[in-house]
């Protein structure tokens, strides 16, 4: 049911569930980690197939979780490998795993990040270790735009250049399949980043077929920038920030689908008319992101088995319709 409901999406050759998990939130303790490696697990039987991370993400343990629950299910050969695809992401200082003999203190802005090719490259490695994989998919610079408070553009570029050539590289090793920038602001903000610019500056390290090719960017119902907003240009014709992805080859995937639980509940009756085959607000949220044009998967974090089987629920309905999704924005 759910190959027919149009669960699944192409994604840079491979197929990908529409709803991916999320481990941001949650407390770095026992119980959470036991949490995350239930609800990855019965996430994976249940077809999703698009687990998110990041290294500072509860101080490494959502990475770790993610690395038990597969593990355990390619032991017991519930699943292979090359049947999920895995996500993180390093730039954040996390405490416990930073590389003070690699890292210069001009290589940190704000005291808090860095995007410096010998930081990034331990911080993979500890992403591997914890998560137990040899390639990790999708690696992802995490809001690299939050170094623009402090260092001038040509300097921020600079360091764009210098970690993309990095993980050119790390590609070439087998360390990670593809690799992209992962924002909050970055696409959404003025005078943050231009997407078109990362792939001038991803193409000037590796020709056409370089492998900067994911773009994760905060997308609901509060914040429809991407789809909105004509923010780049593209052959000489603005665009929004999807439609350049599109034109690139870039795969989006939206964070935030329910604005941390804060779309789960109260949403106004006219929106719960427009999704009747919907039976919770937080359903209604990801089928609204998923629905988009130009997003491929929709990422919500879940911790507990309940909140994710009761999502789940999406995956045996079709998208929305291109006209019944627009209806969102005509008054």
């Amino acid at each position: 049911m759910q190959s027919e409901a149009g669960f699944y999406r192409r994604v840079q050759g491979c197929w990908a569930s529409s709803l991916g998990i999320g481990t941001y939130l949650g407390a770095p303790d026992d119980a959470t980690d036991t949490a995350y490696v239930m609800a990855i697990k019965a996430a994976v039987r249940g077809g999703i197939n698009f687990i998110d991370s990041a290294i500072n993400y509860r101080h490494q343990r959502s990475e770790r979780s993610i690395g038990a629950a597969l593990s355990d299910m390619v032991r017991a050969e519930e699943i292979t490998r090359d049947q999920v695809m895995v996500c993180t992401k390093a730039g954040f200082l996390v405490p416990g795993a930073v590389p003070h003999d690699v890292l210069k203190p001009s290589d940190i802005a704000g005291q808090m990040h860095s995007m410096a090719p010998a930081f990034l490259s331990d911080q993979i490695e500890r992403s591997r270790n914890n998560l137990n994989l040899e390639t990790i998919d999708v690696f992802y610079l995490h809001n690299p735009e939050s170094q623009l408070a402090y260092v001038s553009r040509e300097t921020f570029e600079h360091r764009i250049r210098d970690a993309f050539t990095l993980l050119e590289g790390l590609v070439e090793q087998g360390r990670i399949g593809w690799y992209g920038t992962a924002t909050w602001e970055g696409y959404r903000a003025t005078g943050q980043l231009s997407l078109s610019r990362m792939v001038e500056i991803a193409t000037e390290v590796a020709g056409s077929g370089h492998h900067f090719r994911f773009v994760q960017l905060p997308f609901n119902m509060a914040m429809p920038e991407a789809f909105l907003r004509r923010s780049e240009v593209v052959h000489g014709k603005e665009c929004t920030v999807l439609q350049a992805a599109q034109e690139f080859g870039i795969t989006v995937v939206a964070s935030a689908s329910l604005l941390q639980a804060r779309l789960a509940s109260h949403l106004p009756e006219e929106i719960v008319q427009k999704i009747p085959e919907a039976s919770t607000n937080a359903q209604r949220a990801i089928q609204f992101t998923r629905s988009t044009p130009g997003i491929s998967v929709a990422l919500s974090g879940m911790s507990s088995v309940g909140h994710l089987m009761e999502n789940l629920k999406v995956s045996t309905v079709p998208p929305l319709s291109l006209d019944r999704y627009l209806s969102f924005y005509r008054a």
